[in-house]
C-alpha cells in the first residue's frame, strides 16, 4: 500500500484512509458483521488509516472499531473526534462543545470505548463558537502531555482558525468535505494548509456515494437514509448532479474504471499532502475504492474533469442550511 505523511507532522497513514461513519450510523441498512469483515480486508490490503467520531451511533462506531482492533494496535492510526454532543436517547438533539473539560471528558470516554490507551490522531470535530480555539486546542495539548494523543487535528474549520491553532500546539491535519462536487477548498483553505504544513484530509472524496453512479434516483435512498435530507439529493438538484456524474462515467468507461475510482485518483492526483478517508461498510466498494491507486490521470484527463465539475457546478448546499453554519468556523 502507498502512503503519505500528514503535512509536516511526521504522521505516516495509508494513502488512502477507511472512513467508519456509515458502519454505524447515518446510512441506513447498518451490519456489524459485514463491518467486521470490511475492517478486516481493508487491514489485510494495507490500510493503517480508520477514521471515527465518538458521535457516530452515537458512540457505537468506536466501540465498534474498539472491538474489531482489540490486540491489534501496531500497525493502526485510529483518528476519532470530539466536540458534537447528541443525546443517546434522542440522537437528532445536538449541540457544539469545545470546552476543555469537556475535551479531557471526551478523550477518556473514546480511549474507553476504542479499548486502547492513545489516539494517534485526535480532531476537534466542530469549531465551538463560543469557546476560544486557542482553549480548546490548549486542552487538547495536554492530552498529548499525558501520552493520551499522539498528533491534533480540526475539523471544518477556516483558515484564520487555523493559523490560531497552531500558535498553540502543531495541527497535523485538517478534515474537510473535499470532492469533485465540493471544490471549496482549493479556494483558501488548501493553500493555507500548505502554508502552515498543515496535511489535508478529505471526507466524503465520493460525494456521499454520488459520483459513483450508484444513486440515479431519490428512491434508491432508504427511508432513514440522511442524505433524503440534504438539497444537493433534492428535487431539480439531484437530476442536474446526477448529468454531472453521467458525464464523469463516460470519462470513467474510457479509462476503463469505475466512476468512483475515477473520482478518488482525482481527489489523489490533488497533492501528495492530501489522504483522501472514503467511507464504505462492505468489502466489495472497499476493494473498488482501493483500485483508484492505479488509476494515473493525464494532464488531458485532469483538465477534462476540471470542465467536467469546474468550482460551483454543483446543484445544491452540501448540508441542509441549518447545519452549514457549523463549518468553516
Amino acid at each position: 500500500m502507498k502512503t503519505r505523511q500528514l503535512g509536516r507532522s511526521g504522521l505516516t497513514v495509508s494513502a488512502l484512509g477507511l472512513g467508519c461513519m456509515g458502519m454505524s450510523d447515518f446510512y441506513a441498512g447498518q451490519d456489524d458483521a459485514e463491518s467486521t469483515r470490511t475492517l478486516h480486508r481493508a487491514r489485510e490490503l494495507g490500510v493503517t488509516f480508520f477514521d471515527t467520531a465518538d458521535m457516530y451511533g452515537p458512540f457505537k462506531n468506536e466501540e465498534l472499531l474498539g472491538r474489531v482492533f482489540k490486540g491489534q494496535r501496531g500497525g493502526i492510526v485510529l483518528a476519532t473526534k470530539f466536540g458534537i454532543e447528541r443525546d443517546p436517547t434522542d440522537p437528532t438533539r445536538r449541540g457544539i462543545n469545545g470546552r476543555p473539560e469537556y475535551v479531557k471528558a471526551a478523550c477518556e470516554a473514546s480511549l474507553k470505548r476504542l479499548g486502547t490507551d492513545y489516539i494517534d490522531l485526535y480532531y476537534q470535530h466542530r469549531v465551538d463558537p463560543n469557546t476560544p480555539i486557542e482553549e480548546t486546542v490548549g486542552a487538547m495539548s495536554r492530552l498529548v502531555e499525558e501520552g493520551k494523543v499522539r498528533f491534533l487535528g480540526l475539523s471544518e474549520a477556516a483558515p484564520a482558525t487555523v493559523h490560531r491553532a497552531v500558535a498553540v500546539h502543531p495541527i497535523a491535519a485538517l478534515q474537510s468535505e473535499y470532492s469533485l462536487w465540493t471544490r471549496e477548498p482549493e479556494d483558501e483553505v488548501l493553500p493555507a494548509m500548505r502554508e502552515l504544513g498543515v496535511g489535508f484530509v478529505p471526507y466524503s472524496p465520493l460525494g456521499r456515494g454520488f459520483l459513483t453512479g450508484q444513486i440515479q434516483k431519490f428512491e434508491d435512498l432508504a427511508e432513514d437514509d440522511y442524505r433524503r435530507h440534504t438539497p444537493r439529493f433534492q428535487g431539480e438538484n439531484f437530476q442536474k448532479n446526477l448529468d454531472l456524474v453521467a458525464r464523469i462515467n463516460d470519462l470513467a468507461q474510457q479509462k476503463d474504471c469505475t466512476a468512483g475510482q475515477l473520482a478518488l485518483a482525482w481527489v489523489l492526483a490533488q497533492g501528495d499532502d492530501v489522504v483522501p478517508i472514503p467511507g464504505t461498510k462492505r468489502v466489495k466498494y472497499l476493494e473498488e475504492n482501493l483500485g483508484a491507486l492505479e488509476v494515473e490521470l493525464t494532464r488531458d484527463e485532469l483538465a477534462q474533469l476540471d470542465e467536467i465539475a469546474p468550482k460551483g457546478a454543483t446543484a445544491g448546499l452540501r448540508y441542509p442550511a441549518a447545519m452549514m453554519g457549523s463549518v468553516n468556523g
